[in-house]
């Protein structure tokens, strides 16, 4: 019943900070307006205003339902890692997925006529990144969960290294673009990135929720899992390529944004238990809240746009320092 009751609060929760961001910006709205354009463009019910129509169904709706899949992409994603790792401190780029697209983001801001597609380069490149991560902890049939967490730092870096290769050759302008790409953003948000999410984020969100039980068994570790009668590897396997999905999308789409896969599974877990059939949709909740108020934030306190990057981390820290004091005996034993 307490999860029941969670979950429809964080419901509402999410529909009242879509409504706040809806109102929010630097151009006042009134409720009418909002609903107004909403109205017509799914009902065609009333009239259209080119002004309603740019900021309202243009700017602000795209950006909200950006920031709700990628706060969930990265809290499953990050409670996915914490669950196989059987680590509290682990975050959805352990594997090297941040470092890759940041130099896939680079080459295609370099080379614009080679990499056409930023968030298609960018995509590949944590892809890949992930996978030669895989591939080099892969030894005998088998992947040790601290060599393939070693594997990921390695690659990390060597990618952080190319990062850092690619803004020294950039020019003024695209080293400006990779900085604020890297900081993370919702200003570019569009409807074809909301199709792209929801293609491929969805259905593994789905899988995960559906295989969440079998995450429960991982978490014991693989001598208890196998024992059950669940084949850790092979597991392992379907929910590593299931995380580094949603956060290579996330990524490509809104660039490098911490914090929210490493919090959120904590909050989720203070909550409700250790449950992953309960942590997915409850942490893919709270993620997309937190995310939805922290993108409303960064383009409302100035009358420029912060990176919301930033403020994700300068909430972020604070929560994670209160975990460390106040909680660390409960989360980490």
């Amino acid at each position: 019943m307490r999860v029941f009751l969670v979950v429809i609060l964080l419901f509402v929760l999410l529909i009242c900070a879509s409504i706040f961001a809806l109102l929010s910006g630097n151009l006042a709205l009134s409720v009418a307006d909002v609903m107004g354009v909403i109205a017509y463009k799914l009902f065609g019910i009333g009239e259209l205003s080119a002004t309603g129509e740019i900021v309202v169904w243009n700017l602000r709706v795209p950006r909200i339902l950006i920031a709700i899949l990628v706060g969930v992409s990265l809290a499953c994603a990050g409670a996915i890692y914490q669950s196989i790792f059987r680590n509290p401190l682990v975050e959805p780029f352990i594997l090297g997925a941040s470092s890759g697209a940041s130099f896939g983001a680079s080459l295609a801001i370099l080379l614009p006529s080679i990499f056409f597609s930023l968030e298609l380069s960018a995509f590949t490149f944590g892809l890949l990144a992930v996978f030669l991560a895989y591939t080099l902890a892969f030894e005998r049939g088998v992947i040790n969960s601290v060599a393939l967490v070693l594997s990921g730092v390695i690659v990390g870096a060597i990618f952080s290294s190319l990062v850092g290769i690619m803004k020294y050759l950039s020019e003024d302008a695209q080293l400006r673009e990779i900085t604020f790409w890297m900081m993370g953003g919702l200003y570019h948000a569009s409807w074809d990135d909301i199709a792209v999410n929801g293609l491929f984020g969805i259905p593994c969100f789905i899988i995960a929720f559906a295989l969440s039980w079998k995450l429960n068994l991982l978490s014991l570790g693989d001598e208890e899992s196998r024992s059950l009668g669940v084949n850790p590897q092979i597991y392992k396997a379907i929910f590593i390529v299931i995380a580094t999905l949603l956060s290579a999308l996330s990524v490509a789409s809104v660039g490098i944004i911490a914090w929210i896969g490493l919090m959120m599974p904590h909050a989720a877990r203070m909550l409700v238990g250790a449950d992953n059939r309960v942590i997915l949709p409850v942490a893919g909740l709270m993620g997309a809240i937190y995310l939805l108020l922290c993108d409303t934030l960064s383009r409302t306190l100035s009358s420029g746009e912060i990176p919301v990057g930033i403020i994700v981390s300068l909430l972020g820290a604070p929560f994670l320092l209160w975990i460390l004091k106040v909680r660390s005996a409960k989360l980490f034993g």
